[in-house]
């Protein structure tokens, strides 16, 4: 069985990777390895060593500490509720409304997510 920490840490890179547009052929050329191994790891079957997840923060631009955001939340369950995926970032539409979020101008994207807010209350 997988340990948690395992298990964000890859969901944390494939979350990355998806939102630099990074397949994980080109993530594991990039790091030296089989992409294989990458689906291990973003998986947590695999763990992740210390050494090679400095290579893969440095090639998805972020620092190692990234990978760990979110930790405590994730492993005690405290984020999860009723009408949410237990894994948001496996789910493709998610994530491409993301990737569009970020690519709005700051002030506006302040706007829509002010916006997105008031609605949810509203819900």
């Amino acid at each position: 069985m997988s340990h948690p920490v395992d298990v964000h840490v890859g969901k944390r890179i494939r979350h990355r990777r998806w939102m630099n547009g990074t397949t994980q052929q080109q993530l594991a050329e990039k790091v030296g390895i089989k992409f294989q191994q990458i689906q291990k790891y973003e998986t947590g079957m695999n763990r992740v060593s210390a050494s090679r997840l400095w290579d893969i923060a440095n090639v998805l631009g972020v620092p190692v500490s990234f990978f760990f955001e979110g930790i405590e939340a994730a492993t005690n369950n405290a984020e999860l509720t009723a009408d949410m995926p237990s894994d948001i970032l496996t789910d493709k539409e998610a994530l491409e409304l993301l990737r569009s979020y970020y690519a709005i101008p700051e002030n506006q994207r302040r706007r829509l997510f002010d916006l997105a807010r008031v609605l949810s209350e509203a819900a």
